[in-house]
């Protein structure tokens, strides 16, 4: 069972030195900044006939060339709003972050699903590396990219984050004014979970310090060591979340091959500086729209509740800091939905396992086109 709890927690961000495996080819994902890109239809979703598709590239401050897939409703004329989309936290664009964008575009956005620096068909080495600062930065160079296209009104663009990727675009529109509304979907914190594990099990110096003395030796030994990808069984007396997460990014549901998160996941020491920063810091002095979205049933429920409430009034469970209240309380919604995992908002979620049966439909669309179309005026 500990063995279990351990690789969970490098799904969620932990960072340690423990269960590696190196890597040096990396599933081949390595390319220069003029990226060669997959042009046949990979998704876990089909293409909706409501929408056109191109795959395009743009580039971040830091030089970095991200690839990114761009939905645009079929017979659409004029400026229109505009939502670009990641996560989550070692997925890629043909996951759950593709569904989103192309869900918005079927209901009047332009959309754009990115994989993140360092991952997927995104340029970066060595790969499957992170950074708060770079993870950022590929939110506002996404809106760099939409705010020039011709068919975007740049005075009306917004953001959906899914997962580790939610808490990156909280910090996102705390930077950057003009994104004008963030939807957080079942999100995490991963400088939260990455200094504290889940739930603040280990918010302590001596679980933090042996931690950074294990990623120090770490960049020595084995800098391109690799960890955090999925289980690839579950014994049944594992905790529910990782029966979640593996009948996501395991099965036909959400396998991924570029996705760390389906495959071995990322290195080991690129997301050292998680651990030591804090994302949400201002995120009480965001004055546009945000919409905190969350499973009632997720086990990472309590970052996206605590993240709303310090949001709104400055101060959280589980925050050592306090802060002001934030000044635009009434443009800030916290939608619980009930009976719903964390990867039930994924993708909907479904009655039977690896994507069976009935969809379960955990994603409420339409609140979420109403969110956008009421904010992004």
């Amino acid at each position: 069972m500990k063995k279990i709890l351990i690789a969970a927690a490098l799904v969620g961000g932990m960072l340690t030195a423990c269960t590696q495996k190196s890597n040096n080819n990396q599933n081949n994902e390595s390319m220069n900044t003029t990226l060669t890109l997959t042009q046949e239809w990979d998704k876990v979703f089909p293409l909706s006939e409501k929408v056109n598709h191109k795959k395009v590239t743009f580039k971040t401050q830091y030089g970095l060339t991200l690839a990114a897939d761009l939905y645009t409703p079929k017979d659409s004329k004029g400026k229109m709003a505009a939502i670009a989309v990641s996560g989550p936290f070692g997925a890629v664009k043909e996951q759950c972050s593709g569904l989103y964008a192309m869900k918005m575009a079927e209901r009047g956005f332009v959309t754009l699903a990115f994989d993140p620096s360092y991952t997927g068909e995104s340029s970066g080495e060595p790969r499957r590396t992170a950074s708060p600062d770079i993870n950022t930065e590929d939110f506002m160079a996404a809106v760099d990219f939409l705010s020039k296209q011709d068919n975007v009104d740049a005075e009306r663009i917004g953001i959906i984050g899914i997962c580790g990727w939610g808490g990156i675009a909280l910090n996102a529109a705390a930077t950057d004014t003009r994104i004008k509304a963030t939807v957080a979907s079942t999100m995490y914190d991963m400088t939260r979970v990455s200094g504290n594990d889940y739930n603040d099990a280990f918010d302590n110096e001596q679980w933090r310090h042996r931690n950074r003395e294990n990623l120090s030796k770490q960049r020595l030994t084995d800098p391109n060591a690799m960890a955090g990808g999925v289980l690839d069984t579950v014994p049944p007396q594992a905790p529910n979340f990782v029966h979640d997460y593996y009948d996501y990014y395991k099965t036909p549901r959400g396998y991924h091959k570029r996705s760390g998160n389906s495959n071995d996941g990322w290195r080991v020491i690129g997301t050292q500086a998680y651990a030591n920063s804090r994302f949400l810091y201002y995120i009480n002095e965001i004055r546009s729209a945000v919409l905190v979205m969350h499973g009632a049933d997720a086990h990472s429920r309590y970052f996206g509740e605590a993240a709303y409430h310090y949001m709104v009034d400055g101060k959280a469970e589980g925050y050592k800091f306090v802060g002001e209240p934030n000044p635009n309380p009434e443009n800030k919604q916290l939608l619980i939905i009930p009976d719903a995992s964390h990867c039930d908002l994924y993708d909907g979620g479904y009655e039977e396992k690896a994507g069976q049966g009935q969809s379960k439909n955990m994603i409420p669309w339409d609140t979420l086109a109403e969110f956008f179309t009421k904010n992004l005026k």
